[in-house]
């Protein structure tokens, strides 16, 4: 008799039944040994399978979820954006534009020598105030000097021998009164070699007062009151004539009043009301207000592309100096007119400037150049007309040509 152990049917159908395994003990017949091994080899393969299924159907369940599955072979095509339009508008400018100026003094010099020489003394210095012909540094040349004596003694040379010819023709005139006494010829030499000594003697005078003029550039005095701002010589210094870019030894400055200069861009010449006076005020003088009139204007744009005004400033207490900075309202012409456009419909970038134009349901970049800007909209210039459609909130995403709805 053999005694073998089998599960149950119920634990063949594996831990998922969740019941609890029973173990039998089944006494089988010497004769019927070789059919129940049969028996448990193909109850072994049905739980394998059950198992296998068990497992399959778990792993789906826990892939699938609730999530839907993805379908790649899906190519839907984008929908266009849709963009936030508006027309360009066409509106009187503001009474005034805000514009930079900076202070310069109404009269500046360089002071350089005329001639070559030494710095022998110096009797301002900077921040010193001077009047007009007060004598500011004298040079020393002493080959002037020598000049001077030699041209003196040339005309003293001179003059004597002019001196000498002119008795000389009073004596023959005196004595030509009598008939045969002198020949007429040599009353005429006489009278000949009187002028060109006389005139030997002129020339040597010349010299002379041309030497002094010379030397009297070894002389400087200041040309217009004002202050010298700058002092860059000292005593004893060699000092000869240069030209503007070379460093001068005196720079003199009239400040009592001031050029406050300010450059009005090429797009807004023709609307600047020169009969207006301005108000302007000082960064470094915050909250005082000044008002004067334009008291000059170039007529002429510069090499920025800008016109140059000017206007007198008064300086009686000393207060202002060269070189401030001020910002300046310049009024503009009563009923002169601009594009206008939202603040956010122009694209900056490192590049350009443009605003994106609407034209066919069409996307058209249009280069603009900016002018004053307001709180909600900005002055534009380029191709560009009252009406135009364009996006508001443009960026440069947006490309030339690109659908717009």
């Amino acid at each position: 008799m053999n005694i073998k152990f089998n599960k149950s049917d119920n634990e063949a159908n594996g831990p998922a039944s969740g019941k609890t395994l029973h173990h039998m003990v089944k006494i089988v017949p010497p004769q019927q040994h070789r059919s129940g091994h049969r028996f448990n080899m193909e109850f072994i393969k049905r739980s394998k399978l059950s198992a296998l299924c068990i497992a399959a159907t778990c792993l789906l369940a826990a892939c699938g979820g609730n999530q839907k599955p993805v379908d790649l072979t899906e190519n839907k095509s984008a929908a266009p954006k849709k963009y936030e339009t508006g027309t360009i508008a066409e509106k009187t400018l503001s009474s005034y534009a805000r514009l930079p100026g900076q202070l310069n003094p109404f009269n500046e010099v360089n002071l350089f020598p005329k001639v070559n020489g030494f710095v022998k003394q110096i009797y301002v210095d900077r921040g010193s105030e001077v009047r007009k012909g007060q004598l500011l540094l004298t040079l020393e040349a002493p080959e002037m000097e020598s000049q001077l004596q030699a041209a003196n003694s040339r005309y003293l040379q001179a003059q004597e021998t002019a001196n000498a010819s002119k008795e000389k023709y009073a004596r023959l005139k005196q004595a030509a009164q009598e008939p045969g006494s002198v020949s007429p010829l040599d009353l005429d030499n006489a009278l000949t070699r009187m002028k060109a000594d006389n005139a030997i003697a002129q020339a040597e005078r010349s010299n002379v007062e041309s030497v002094k003029t010379v030397q009297g550039y070894l002389r400087i005095y200041a040309p217009f009151d004002g202050t010298i701002v700058q002092r860059n010589v000292s005593p004893g210094a060699l000092v000869a004539p240069g030209k503007a870019t070379d460093q001068p030894m005196l720079v003199l400055q009239d400040t009592r009043k001031l050029r406050l200069e300010v450059a009005i861009p090429e797009d807004y010449v023709d609307k600047v009301d020169l009969k207006q006076a301005v108000t302007f005020s000082f960064n470094a003088i915050p909250g005082v207000d000044h008002t004067a009139k334009i008291s000059r204007s170039a007529n002429s744009l510069g090499g920025m592309r800008s016109e140059a005004i000017e206007i007198d400033v008064m300086n009686n207490n000393s207060q202002l100096k060269p070189g401030m900075y001020a910002e300046v309202k310049i009024p503009m012409v009563s009923g002169a007119k601009s594009l206008l456009v939202p603040n956010g419909a122009i694209v900056r970038s490192t590049e350009r400037k443009y605003v994106i134009v609407v034209k066919d349901g069409k996307a058209a970049l249009t280069d603009i150049k900016d002018g004053m800007t307001g709180k909600d909209s900005t002055e534009i210039f380029g191709n560009l007309k009252a009406g135009d459609k364009i996006v508001l909130n443009a960026n440069d995403e947006l490309k030339n040509g690109d659908a717009v709805k």
